[in-house]
């Protein structure tokens, strides 16, 4: 499911296609059916459609010309005046399958990813002639701000039909053996960020017997992946798989951002969306997917606003594309490597040599995981070692027992997750107690699982396994020793700040890396600047700071926060400035 849309919206049924006379999906067998479907295939009146016209451009096509092709980066959004478009998706495998043909006035093409001008996952092929206002990224954001009410219906279809886009599998198909972990890290990196995938079982599945006859892949060559353009990657990396299906954005080079934000968690997300909405031009980066550490967890409880709670990814994902709306540029995947202070403005420079200029930079990198101090631990993580729990590893260890390690509140969220799916969650703790560092309600709740065992007073010792984790060896209280088969062990034991890239910068940092903001400094800023770093016009938000409380919801207050300061900041240097020219 999109991460998103809300619950609600989920639950797009796979069918088989069919068209009446006039080109539409018919309710046997097509999307008509589906509760939603007049949300997520609505039709402007006229009046709203003049309306919409002042924000983009006219345009024509001719009956096989493509609006936009899979693969290839769309335009934007088309309001339809006359003709008739059809969508069909597909997924380098497979010959196209139509999902919608739209013919009548006032209908409106693309899915959420033209916010921010990336691939299309489908293509769109002119049947009849065709008149439409193309709304580029830019005009769409400005749209949804200055005509809400639109700008509403507008956005809840591009999710919807993401939605049904990824329930259907078009886009991207991965070929991998069964629990390889290559294969299991492609999945999770298409999941969190939202673009369609369908994974086929190498040895078993008998989709997959064709395309590898033709391919004859090599044993170290899996996984795998055919884009949907066709071509194909052979064992790729997260990087080139991104490459791949155009996810990695291009930056204007000459252009100066107001602000930088490194980290795509709550707290930098929260501050793209708050400094964007108040007219400042952001540029938010992150090396992976929207939502940070948050991002993998099973279920948020204690969020205001949320009395069900919310998954980490749902959050991440409406926070993602909040942010877009109000014309944040979001660079995933893009890992910075250096932060630049002695230039102004300051220089954020990537991995693959490119840099981008801003007026101020806000540091969200968060955390990275912690790793026991295991000696065989590497060579078996993503092979029974994981440091989160999503629906991906819930799968790998259906009806087995499975080991957690660690008593926080990330923990907590994992064992209640993993509990409705594995035989037994075993959680080893070196406290006496959950309850000394986790919140009452996950006590709770995991209290009243039958098939939790919480094991106080104990720690891991060593690991076991060939090519995957096969047993694990403990010290329990008093010093007594014991040994557990386990093919499954989730690590939860908190996390380092990811301030490495901070080294050219000089930023203050105390004795745990994390950075030091305000009064903590050995020279203290400005009281009214309470999150600016040691240098200046840099800040620090979330988990990356010191003393900062490691919860979502302070680090989006502190992505609130921030956004005052930044303002602060460029109005009191735009002075200085007009000073010193004066």
């Amino acid at each position: 499911m999109d991460p998103t849309v809300p619950p609600d919206a989920a639950g797009a049924r796979q069918q088989v296609e069919a068209q009446d006379d006039d080109g539409a999906l018919v309710a046997d067998g097509g999307v008509r059916d589906h509760p939603r479907f007049h949300q997520m295939f609505p039709v402007l009146a006229d009046a709203d459609i003049e309306r919409v016209r002042r924000f983009g451009s006219l345009c024509h096509f001719a009956a096989g010309d493509y609006l936009y092709r899979a693969g290839s980066p769309c335009p934007g959004v088309f309001l339809l005046l006359s003709g008739k478009v059809r969508i069909s998706g597909r997924d380098g495998l497979r010959a196209g399958q139509t999902i919608h043909v739209y013919s009548r006035r006032g209908e409106f093409t693309s899915d959420v990813t033209q916010l921010s001008n990336k691939p299309a996952v489908v293509d769109a092929c002119v049947v009849e002639d065709v008149e439409a206002v193309l709304l580029r990224p830019d005009e769409l954001s400005k749209l949804m701000i200055n005509e809400a009410d639109i700008g509403e219906t507008i956005i809840r279809a591009l999710i919807l039909r993401r939605v049904l886009v990824l329930e259907r599998g078009h886009g991207v198909v991965l070929l991998g053996r069964p629990g390889d972990a290559r294969t299991r890290g492609l999945q999770n990196f298409l999941r969190r960020n939202a673009f369609p995938h369908t994974t086929l079982d190498a040895e078993q599945d008998a989709d997959a017997i064709a395309p590898l006859a033709r391919l004859t892949p090599r044993h170290d060559e899996f996984p795998l992946v055919v884009c949907p353009d066709g071509r194909v990657l052979r064992n790729p990396d997260e990087r080139h798989l991104a490459s791949c299906l155009g996810l990695i954005p291009d930056f204007d080079p000459a252009h100066v951002y107001d602000v930088a934000i490194v980290g795509a968690g709550p707290g930098g997300l929260a501050a793209a969306v708050y400094a964007a909405s108040e007219g400042l031009s952001v540029a938010v980066l992150d090396c992976r997917a929207p939502g940070g550490q948050a991002g993998t967890s099973a279920r948020i409880e204690n969020y205001l606003g949320f009395p069900t709670g919310i998954t980490g990814q749902a959050l991440a994902g409406r926070a993602f594309v909040q942010a877009q709306k109000f014309g944040a540029h979001i660079g995933i995947p893009c890992e910075v490597t250096s932060l630049h202070c002695d230039r102004h403005p300051r220089c954020v420079e990537l991995a693959d040599g490119r840099r981008i200029s801003a007026r101020t930079v806000v540091i969200a990198s968060g955390a990275e995981y912690r790793r026991p101090d295991l000696g065989n631990l590497a060579s078996l993580e993503c092979s029974g070692v994981y440091y989160w729990a999503t629906p991906v590893e819930a799968r790998l260890c259906r009806k087995e027992p499975v080991l957690l390690l660690g008593g926080g509140n990330s923990a907590g969220q994992a064992a209640v997750f993993l509990a409705s799916h594995a035989e037994h969650v075993h959680i080893f703790i070196r406290g006496a107690s959950l309850a000394l560092g986790m919140s009452r309600y996950l006590v709770d709740r995991i209290g009243s699982l039958p098939n939790v065992t919480v094991h106080t007073r104990t720690e891991l010792t060593q690991l076991e396994g060939e090519g995957r984790l096969e047993r694990v060896h403990y010290r329990g209280a008093g010093g007594i020793e014991g040994a557990m088969s386990a093919r499954h062990l989730f690590v939860f034991i908190g996390a380092d700040p990811k301030t490495g890239w901070l080294g050219p910068c000089g930023i203050a940092l105390d004795s745990k890396s994390f950075v030091l903001t305000g009064a903590d400094l050995p020279s203290p800023s400005s009281a009214e600047l309470p999150l600016q770093t040691s240098a200046a016009g840099v800040f620090a938000i979330g988990d990356v700071r010191s003393g900062s409380t490691k919860r979502v919801a302070s680090a989006v207050g502190e992505g609130a926060a921030v956004v005052s300061q930044i303002h602060r900041f460029l109005s009191d240097h735009a002075l200085t400035a007009t000073a010193a020219r004066a």
